[in-house]
């Protein structure tokens, strides 16, 4: 597993992230707090904070560059 930090702050850069994510047959979670969603779920991800920086879980099991490059815009 591989963690990151992303924003999400708009609904316009919520919509693009579960976009490029969804490309990926990886599982992806987020975790706001005690809260851990689906990060393919938009309902899911409207339910958390987006106010602050959210942790990433990607699930993988090495590290994978071409997850990172695509999730550029949206890391902390």
């Amino acid at each position: 597993m591989q963690s990151v930090t992303v924003s999400l702050g708009s609904i316009e850069k919520v919509k693009s992230f579960v976009n490029v994510i969804s490309h990926f047959d990886n599982d992806f979670d987020l975790v706001s707090g005690r809260y851990l969603i689906d990060a393919k779920s938009i309902m899911g991800i409207f339910s958390l904070d987006l106010s602050r920086p959210i942790e990433l879980r990607i699930h993988v099991d090495e590290p994978n560059e071409e997850i990172l490059a695509a999730l550029k815009p949206f890391l902390v």
